[in-house]
Order: C-alpha cells, then structure tokens, then sequence
C-alpha cells in the first residue's frame, strides 16, 4: 500500500536522525571530558618541586642565622610551638612536626658568657653614692678577677616590684599602719607605663589581692584587700613571689628586680625552708628588702631572719621598732632603688655547668660599701 510504505520510509529517516544526535550528544560529552581532565593536570605538571621553591641559600643552618643577645646567664630555652586553636586537637602530623622542631631546636643552644648586675653604694654615714666610673671597682666572680664589659649609673630602670604583707594574727595590731605606708610607697615609686608592681598578703598560703600593674590605684585597692588573720608561712611566699611571678614576669630590657616584704620574720607553717626561699630569690635576680613589723623595741629571732634574708639578696633590713618610722622606711628604699649601678661582665671561667657562683664587686674606697647579690646560677647545657 503506498500510504504503508511512506509511513516506514519516514519512521527510517526519524531512527537515523536519532541515532546522529546520540553519537553527536557523545562526541560533546567526550571532548569535555577530555578538557576537564587535561585541566586539572595542567596545573600539576606545572607546580614547581621542593627544590625549585628553594631559595639559594638555602643550605645555610640557622646557627648561621641566630645570634644570642648579651645578658645576665641563664639556660637558653626552645621557643615554644604555635599553639593548637581553641578546640582542635593535634594530629599525627603536628605531633611529626613538633618532634622534628624539638630536635633541630636542640642543635641550637648557645651559652651567654656576660654577666649583668645592678648594685648601690654608700659611704659610711649610709648615704648614696652616684658619680663614681668603672675605674673605681673591680669585680670578683667566682674568686676570680673578671673582664669589665660595661659600667653606666642607672637612676631610671624600670622597676618590677613585689610588695609582700605578713597578714598573720601577730601582726593585727598594726596592721592598718602598715597598709597608709605602703600604699604611700607605691603612689610615689610606680611611675604608669614603666614600673609594675603586684601586692601579695599571706598568713598560712599567699594570696595574690593585685597582679602585676602600673596603676596606683589598682595596687592601692590590693593592699586595702588584704585582711589579717591566720598563721604565718612567710618563706612559702617569698617563694613563691620569686618563682611564680618575678621570674616568669616578662624581661625585654634591664629591669630591677624587688620584693619589699612587711614581717616580724616568725614562721610556723612553710614548706619550704629559709636557704630554699633564698635560693629561688637568687634564681630570680630579685633583691628583698624587709621592715620590720616587730615594735617592742628589742630585736628577735625574727628580725634575725629578715637580716639573713635582705643580706643574702643584696637588700637591706630595717627595723622601725616605732611606727612613724616605717614611713622613713619605705622612703629609704625608694631612694635606693633609684640610686643604683649597672656593670657587665664577662666571667675568668664560665663554665655551663648550672653551678651557683658567687660575686663580689670591690669598691677602690675601702670606706664606701657596695650591696648586690651575691651570686648566680650558671646556665646548663
């Protein structure tokens, strides 16, 4: 039938149709594909290696890089890893890191062999002296004559300061007094933006009422905070006050280093002994000046405690046995500490052995006295 044979005829020409526009969709689809994936490889093959990325010099350590600023000697430390963010936790990867960084940080510890100390010095009436030159000292390290660097008055260091209050039972009385005469020291001490100080109190454990500031008037409310009650554990304080927050306060420059610490020096509940509160004063570079709370006119044990203890550290100790005279107290350590010297030096011997040395500075006055500390804790390896 001739309608039958148009209708197949042109169902052939529709299949034929179809069947051109499949193979024609699959070639467009193959060729994108192809350019999607020559594409991506481009840019691999283009990325330049390790090795390309290297700079030149590349090859040189950071020992040849890293210089070690002069200064008082103390075990160089590794410079702490960038800290994980707040709520991530480290991977396999960082930990791999970190114990590579740990190890070439090792390689490159160095040995500071310059020595840095403050010191005053008066004449026989106790009064200040502050136009002598190097010429007019010699300095003693470890029995042994060392090389002076360096010798410059110093009336304007930065103070860190810790001012420690005995607030135990024995002190009750006068208690009130004391606080007028230390709030009236920091007021004129503490200049804003270049002294800092922090106010501990402590009767059985220290109590912390101000860290460290430079403003007067937040370290006046720490003192007003303080309240007295309880037994004394005064060398647990002193302790404290060097380790947990003098040495680990930041030091960008020369700073003085004080404690000034209010006791009747009886001690009924440290932990740690006298020598070890020292000690770790020493440790600390610090310089304890103590008053003495006791007024009954007679000095004690206690007040035998405090001369130990300002003596060791290069301090002084007084011992207002009235009170008006803490005032005249306060006023003599403020002038001290403005009152000062600063010399470097490099040691005859310096070894890194962590031993505790000792320093003497010899004045070529045999009638002008000079206070420092008496020694320092070599670095370790």
């Amino acid at each position: 039938m001739p309608w039958a044979a148009g209708y197949n005829r042109r169902n052939q020409e529709r299949s034929n149709v179809l069947m051109k526009s499949r193979i024609f969709l699959l070639l467009v689809a193959f060729h994108v594909l192809a350019g999607l994936l020559i594409g991506q490889a481009a840019p691999a093959a283009s990325t330049p290696t390790a090795s390309q990325n290297a700079p030149e010099n590349s090859s040189a350590t950071p020992e040849s890089k890293t210089q070690t600023p002069a200064g008082t000697p103390t075990p160089s430390t590794p410079t702490p890893a960038s800290p994980t963010p707040t709520g991530q936790s480290p991977t396999a990867s960082d930990n791999s890191d970190k114990s590579d960084s740990d190890d070439s940080i090792a390689k490159f510890r160095t040995t500071v062999n310059e020595v840095r100390v403050v010191f005053t010095v008066t004449d026989r009436h106790g009064h200040y002296i502050k136009d002598l030159k190097k010429d007019n000292f010699r300095v003693i390290d470890d029995q042994k004559p060392a090389e002076l660097r360096s010798f410059r008055s110093e009336t304007d260091l930065p103070l860190q300061v810790g001012l420690l209050v005995d607030a135990s039972n024995s002190v009750r009385d006068r208690f009130k007094f004391e606080q007028d005469a230390a709030i009236e020291f920091l007021n004129s001490i503490i200049r804003p933006r270049y002294d800092k100080a922090f106010i501990v109190g402590f009767d059985a454990t220290p109590e912390v009422t101000q860290d460290f500031t430079d403003s007067t008037e937040h370290l006046s409310t720490g003192v007003r905070l303080l309240r007295a009650g309880g037994g004394t554990a005064m060398y647990d304080a002193l302790y404290f006050a060097c380790r947990d927050k003098l040495l680990k306060q930041e030091q960008t420059g020369p700073v003085r280093r004080a404690i000034i610490l209010l006791s009747d020096g009886e001690d009924n509940l440290s932990h740690v002994t006298r020598e070890e509160a020292i000690d770790m004063a020493a440790r600390a570079e610090v310089i304890v000046y103590t008053i003495s709370t006791n007024i009954s006119g007679m000095k004690g044990n206690g007040d035998k405690v405090l001369e130990r203890i300002a003596d060791a550290t290069g301090g002084r100790a007084f011992f207002p046995f009235q009170m008006r005279e803490m005032s005249d107290a306060f006023q003599s350590i403020q002038e001290e500490l403005r009152s000062q010297y600063a010399v470097s030096y490099k040691p005859a011997n310096l070894t890194a052995d962590g031993r505790y040395r000792t320093i003497q500075i010899l004045a070529q006055d045999k009638g002008l006295k000079v206070r420092t500390r008496k020694g320092y804790y070599a670095p370790k390896q």
